[in-house]
């Protein structure tokens, strides 16, 4: 049976980023196949009632810290992006269509790298158009795409599977019936993969 780790993530959020960055490497170090699965934190937050940390002061300003810690920790270019939280329904729907996409690595390089590398506002489709455009991407099509009911459809039912899984936030990783959540934890993500 191939070794997997499923990747439930959403752009609006900086550790999705920066578990992305470094999941690849630790991918190819365990020979594990990654199976990403866009989903909706907007959608798991409020039904599983938890609460986005930026929203507590304290933590907030704590969290602004150890990102940057994180991000030089593995030499990871980041920003704090000026526009976060950010409503990511349209890149998330879009997901959907790209992800069976020979390109999906490209898409998902452009859309994390503009939120958490540029600070772009990637809600705004102006800025998403034109984000799209200089990667390489049609907006036309990324918008027809991002309104497609099919993939509307695709993101209710991948975010409520990650609910009914014990989701409550992103990053969170699946190896088999494991679960692990935040960026802080691929260290179990490999050892799992490891002994899978």
């Amino acid at each position: 049976m191939p070794k997997t780790v499923e990747f439930f993530y959403d752009f609006t959020s900086p550790t999705a980023y920066l578990a992305w960055s470094r999941l690849p490497a630790i991918a190819q170090r365990t020979g594990a196949t990654i199976i990403y699965r866009p989903m909706f934190l907007g959608g798991v937050m409020q039904t599983t009632g938890n609460r986005p940390p930026g929203t507590l002061p304290q933590k907030a300003k704590w969290m602004a810290a150890d990102l940057q810690r994180w991000a030089k920790r593995f030499n990871t270019p980041y920003n704090l992006n000026p526009h976060f939280p950010m409503m990511t329904l349209m890149v998330q729907r879009a997901a959907q269509e790209w992800v069976t996409r020979p390109d999906f690595d490209k898409y998902l390089a452009t859309i994390f790298n503009a939120a958490w590398r540029d600070s772009k506002n990637i809600a705004d489709k102006v800025a998403l158009a034109e984000i799209l455009k200089t990667a390489g991407f049609s907006p036309e099509e990324f918008f027809a795409a991002a309104e497609n009911p099919a993939n509307k459809e695709k993101l209710k039912a991948v975010t409520d599977e990650a609910v009914e899984r014990g989701v409550f936030g992103a990053p969170t990783f699946f190896v088999g019936d494991e679960m692990h959540f935040g960026q802080d934890r691929l260290d179990f993500v490999e050892e799992a993969l490891s002994r899978a």
